[in-house]
């Protein structure tokens, strides 16, 4: 098997409710999501045999099995990263799995707390232990603690650099926040934002705003993924993978600044390599589901993977009209995204990419046949191209 292309499909989708306080345990809402996600695919705990999780996520797999009722697990993995590799590293493995005969129904999900700090931590906050060590021995010390603070210093570096500006950052945090306003079940829904709204919220770490910033949220989301041959007795349409890898390298190593200097990304590679497999080309996108932690790295994700070319990312953002759905040519983001419909680490996005790809859209871009999705673009990275059925 030379590549994934077309060698499992996503049946299933399901997930919680996006909130700043759910209530309840990561366990519960993990299972609360996985369980929408089955009901979806018309399947039940004893079809399903595998298990993809975040490294970082608190649910044990076998936790989650006995919980939902799954009689045996056969395979189960966990990818690394975060939002880097989580979104789209979990659905790859789990494809993986299917098309080797190493299970036959995977989930991949992701559960967290982090808004109430039900759980998990909130990742904004700074260490308060007396002391650091390893890397935070040599950031610490400089008050370099968070995410915000590392991409304000890539930010301020591709602004000098390239001549980008902060209304350009702000178009993709309007953009997300217009189609949040067309989802009711998004965090922000009802809660509309101009540029100026962005431009006169407070300064987080410059040139970074707080409106560049993903939201903090409790919720769970999963997705189920089985061979295209079982795919065809499922209950919804069939959306097929059809390209995805994942990359790391010196580029965009996590634990310094991400270099915006080089003309190539590990994101570069990837973009290259899976527009091969899919056997299409850039202009055959039709839905765009980039990782927006922050609004910078979206803007430098669109050249890493080579929509645009490096520096011309302010130019093909522009004021934000082209993502915007329903009159722009590439929609971005089409429910939100971590920015405005709640934060899964980028699993949301993968989900609203399903529905697209199914035509069950609230923001349904006309005859969508490919969709591409991506994981953070700051640390080692995944993406892929997902396809229609019809």
């Amino acid at each position: 098997m030379d590549s994934i292309h077309d060698q499992a499909c996503i049946v299933g989708i399901g997930h919680t409710e996006y909130s700043r306080d759910s209530g309840r345990s990561e366990l519960k809402l993990a299972c609360e999501a996985i369980s929408a996600a089955l009901a979806d695919a018309g399947l039940t705990p004893a079809d399903v045999d595998g298990i993809a999780k975040y490294t970082m996520d608190n649910n044990d797999v076998v936790d989650i099995a006995r919980a939902l009722g799954i009689p045996q697990l056969r395979f189960f993995g966990e990818v690394a990263y975060g939002g880097g590799g989580g979104p789209v590293g979990t659905v790859m493995l789990a494809a993986m799995a299917v098309a080797t005969g190493q299970a036959k129904a995977v989930i991949a999900f992701r559960a967290m707390n982090e808004r109430s700090c039900r759980g998990t931590p909130r990742f904004g906050q700074a260490g308060t232990a007396p002391g650091a060590s390893g890397l935070h021995s040599y950031l610490g010390p400089y008050g370099l603690f968070s995410p915000a603070q590392m991409v304000g210093l890539a930010a301020r570096r591709h602004m000098h650099l390239y001549g980008t500006e902060s209304q350009h950052f702000g178009a993709i945090a309007v953009t997300c926040r217009h189609h949040a306003n067309l989802n009711p079940n998004a965090m922000m829904y009802g809660r509309p934002m101009t540029l100026e709204d962005h431009q006169n919220s407070r300064m987080i770490s410059d040139p970074v705003r707080l409106l560049d910033c993903c939201l903090e949220t409790d919720g769970g989301a999963a997705i189920i993924v089985t061979t295209r041959e079982r795919a065809r007795d499922m209950c919804q349409r069939p959306v097929h993978i059809a390209a995805g890898g994942l990359g790391a390298g010196a580029w965009n190593h996590r634990s310094i600044v991400k270099d915006v200097d080089s003309p190539a990304s590990e994101s570069t590679v990837i973009a290259q390599r899976i527009f091969k497999d899919a056997g299409i080309t850039h202009d055959d996108i039709d839905a765009l589901y980039i990782y927006d932690h922050f609004t910078p790295l979206v803007l430098m994700a669109l050249e890493d993977y080579g929509f645009c070319k490096r520096g011309e990312g302010k130019d093909f953002v522009g004021d934000g009209s082209r993502f915007r759905w329903p009159h722009g040519g590439l929609p971005l983001n089409t429910s939100g995204g971590n920015l405005s419909e709640g934060y899964m680490h980028g699993m949301q996005n993968t989900i609203e990419a399903v529905r697209q790809l199914r035509g069950t859209a609230r923001c349904q871009v006309k005859d969508a046949r490919h969709a591409f999705v991506s994981s953070g673009n700051a640390v080692p990275t995944s993406a892929m191209i997902l396809r229609s059925d019809a």
